[in-house]
């Protein structure tokens, strides 16, 4: 691969204490963005800004947390911990009790977050557009809501952003609900998001008032889900407007490059994606298949695709987006499969997923028992791992989280009769090649275990940069 000019060359551990200036720290969002992707685009000459730090030895993929969601993996980089720590396990939540689902957003993120704890040593931190910080809280420095952001109003702290951030266009999301049929209004709607996240660079950086910037820039998700094959493929009808769509999508990364350039000594500078994407080959439905088991047994029919009300006592599982699955136990309301049950219930599901097949390809790489995946201490108690324990505790953990091949992409509506079907995306994330880059820190190809592993550990680089210790805190 060639090598571009590092942007940083210096190699070293930490601030350095002995300048006058304080060390600053910038994170470059690029949501959904694969390595892969990233690379090819910048040898390819399509992206000259972003090349200037794809194609350097400080550049390396990463892997997401599991589910490859992006509010899952945000809220890991942010909290510096796993789903099992700050209690985010995908899009949506379920309350055993009533069996309501309601969408995951910041109230109910239960650590304390990298801002709570630089601001504990006076550290100064300004974010923009980072997905799960909504509705805003209070922070030492100032927030902008990303994803599921909704109110302006809600969206900001201080309040006081609210105005000028309207008063520039700035959108808290683009409109995707015509991007299927109508790829050119999503590239419109992705332009008009592209020029509020630079009116609020522009209003949020230049005082140098902060010690970490944290900036997202989600639009690469958006036209991913919609258009990845057009970026794969030249002789897609997309390709050239998606392509000149990167292309002003590069030169705002290059503003940040030359904004982070300018900064005094000492500086630091992050860049990571929150999962990997790929073309969509077919979208798959857990809970559907759990109902053709006789697993997923439901009270009449539902009024929408998040009805899990409808969720009868004789079910052993359900499902979660996008591929969590629950054992219908006593840590739910109407469960009642017993421990003793849990365990063969467990291995007929795995066993089942893994044998799955899509017109002779399997669908299902790997199904994941909470006890690999969730090791650390969770929000509801101290997990003792062993043979006695056939079941999380608490209702947010789910028993099993499915890994699919590269192309399926799993669903968990509670609405859909078939397995298999495919609407209006076009592709999907990945749990591995998400785009990381640190301008401090040159990997070896060959260096697998070197700097971050996953989304979690790039959180931790950010404390450890200032010297903060990592602590467990569970709640606020």
């Amino acid at each position: 691969m060639p090598e571009a000019t590092p942007l940083n060359p210096r190699q070293k551990s930490g601030p350095v204490s002995r300048s006058p200036h304080r060390p600053r720290l910038v994170v470059l969002g690029l949501d959904g963005l694969p390595y892969s992707t990233a690379c090819r685009l910048c040898q390819a000459g399509h992206l000259p800004n972003l090349a200037r730090i794809a194609l350097t030895p400080q550049a390396r993929p990463i892997r997401a947390e599991l589910p490859e969601l992006s509010p899952v993996n945000w809220t890991s980089f942010f909290t510096a911990a796993g789903p099992e720590e700050h209690g985010i396990f995908g899009f949506t939540t379920l309350d055993p009790q009533d069996y309501a689902i309601r969408f995951a957003d910041f109230s109910q993120v239960r650590t304390r977050t990298l801002f709570d704890r630089l601001g504990d040593h006076g550290l100064t931190s300004r974010v923009v557009n980072l997905p799960n910080t909504y509705p805003a809280r209070p922070i030492k420095g100032m927030l902008v809501s990303g994803f599921v952001a909704h109110d302006m109003n809600r969206a900001v702290f201080p309040p006081f952003l609210a105005h000028p951030l309207r008063s520039s266009g700035y959108v808290l999301e683009a409109d995707t609900t015509r991007s299927g049929p109508d790829p050119g209004y999503l590239l419109e709607e992705l332009d008009r998001a592209l020029r509020g996240r630079r009116a609020a660079l522009n209003l949020l950086w230049p005082d140098l008032a902060w010690d970490l910037f944290v900036f997202v820039l989600t639009e690469t998700d958006r036209l991913g889900h919609f258009l990845f094959p057009a970026l794969e493929n030249p002789a897609h009808p997309w390709h050239g407007p998606s392509l000149d769509f990167l292309g002003r999508w590069d030169e705002l990364v290059g503003d940040v490059l030359e904004r982070f350039a300018a900064l005094p000594e000492p500086k630091r500078l992050l860049v990571l994606a929150d999962h990997g994407f790929t073309s969509l080959t077919m979208e798959v439905d857990l809970n559907a298949w759990l109902r053709e088991q006789g697993l997923l047994v439901t009270d009449g029919p539902p009024r929408h695709e998040l009805d899990a009300g409808i969720i009868s006592t004789q079910s052993r599982a359900f499902a979660l987006d996008p591929g969590r699955i629950y054992l219908h136990t006593s840590r739910f309301g109407r469960g009642r499969v017993t421990p003793d049950e849990a365990a063969s219930l467990e291995e007929r599901i795995r066993a089942g997923l893994t044998r799955l097949e899509w017109q002779g390809r399997p669908v299902i790489r790997d199904v994941l028992s909470w006890r690999d995946i969730y090791p650390e201490r969770t929000p509801e108690r101290t997990l003792d791992i062993s043979a006695r324990e056939t079941s999380p505790s608490g209702p947010a953990i789910p028993d099993l989280v499915c890994v699919p091949h590269r192309g399926f992409s799993l669903r968990a509506k509670f609405d859909q009769a078939r397995v298999f079907g495919k609407e209006d995306r076009q592709g999907c994330h990945t749990p591995d090649d998400a785009f990381f880059y640190d301008s401090e820190t040159a990997i070896a190809e060959s260096d697998t275990h070197s700097g971050p592993i996953r989304v979690r550990d790039v959180g931790r680089l950010v404390l450890e940069h200032f010297g903060v210790d990592r602590k467990l805190i569970l709640s606020r």
